[in-house]
């Protein structure tokens, strides 16, 4: 796989992003959460998407991977941007989704379909929003709707997972990753702590960065409620979430849903933060169910559409 570049001019910054599939394929594009990368989308869900006829496009967001990282900007300050200053933040979640329509650009794709997870959910919602002539359909996956009062990571989990001194060394990154997923992640579904590892080691040499991390929790904590505009929303839509989650309470699920017209919503029991490989192939299937009815919008209207609520129970 070739990792490929897109130039967002107006932002200054260069997106590394890997196409997979057939160009003639329907495009989607998954946008990974904070401080994660392209690589943490797990194989077998990527894979499944192929199988399922798409052309498949995973990025790195700005601050993250082999993506710009800002570092000339100042830090964030959280307590002018809890004062209700958002220019304070670096950059905003607007910037971020206009990194995604650079990516659609630079490959020549009119319109996609556009699945983020956590923080890349905000930023999915956020391109359908703000450029709704691009995107086709949304997924987002264990996010939120930016409404405090939903959403919210527990604050057991906070801490358990960013205590500590900074990170200094690959191998205090690594077993950092680890703890962040036993803690937040797992939930009931196991996996290969090796795997862990090895993704963990590769996101290190890739573009660790802990000062960006917090440019993007800046952009996301200034980006305020979007409960508003996602009841604007006029493409089929498929929220995702576990109801083991621990860094964004099943309620922003749960909201992102309610808000949206249309849209189908499945609570997944036993599942954390995290994607489960044994789940990917039906979430493929749950990402074409929606991407099959944006490509008949005749077929499809919002207004019409009965909110399909699942909850999902896997014996493991």
């Amino acid at each position: 796989m070739q990792e490929m570049f897109a130039r967002n001019d107006v932002a200054g910054v260069d997106i590394a992003y890997v196409a997979e599939g057939h160009p003639r394929h329907p495009a989607i594009v998954l946008v990974m959460g904070m401080a994660a990368q392209l690589i943490h989308w797990p194989r077998p869900f990527v894979d499944a998407l192929l199988a399922h006829d798409f052309y498949v496009v995973r990025m790195d967001n700005r601050d993250a991977g082999r993506s710009t990282h800002l570092h000339s900007l100042p830090a964030p300050d959280f307590a002018a941007i809890a004062g209700g200053n958002p220019a304070s933040a670096p950059y905003s979640l607007v910037d971020m989704a206009s990194d995604v329509i650079a990516v659609l650009d630079a490959l020549g794709v009119a319109r996609a379909h556009v699945a983020g997870a956590s923080l890349g959910g905000a930023i999915a919602q956020t391109a359908a929003i703000a450029y709704p002539e691009r995107v086709a359909s949304l997924t987002s996956i264990m996010s939120t709707t930016g409404d405090t009062a939903v959403g919210q990571a527990h604050p057991s989990t906070l801490a358990a997972v960013f205590s500590g001194k900074p990170i200094s060394t690959k191998e205090a990154y690594v077993d950092r990753m680890v703890r962040a997923y036993e803690i937040s992640g797992a939930g009931t579904f196991a996996k290969d702590a090796s795997e862990i590892r090895r993704v963990a080691n590769l996101a290190y040499d890739r573009g660790h960065d802990d000062a960006a991390m917090a440019r993007q929790a800046a952009a996301a904590m200034a980006a305020g409620d979007r409960t508003t505009q996602l009841r604007q929303l006029g493409i089929p839509t498929q929220v995702v979430h576990g109801l083991a989650d621990t860094v964004c309470d099943p309620s922003g699920g749960i909201a992102t849903a309610t808000a949206i017209p249309g849209s189908c919503l499945t609570l997944v029991e036993g599942m954390g933060h995290s994607l489960p490989d044994i789940l990917c192939s039906h979430f493929a299937d749950l990402v074409a169910r929606v991407a099959h009815r944006a490509m008949r919008p005749s077929e499809w209207k919002p207004q019409d559409a009965p909110r399909l609520v699942e909850r999902l129970c896997v014996d493991r």
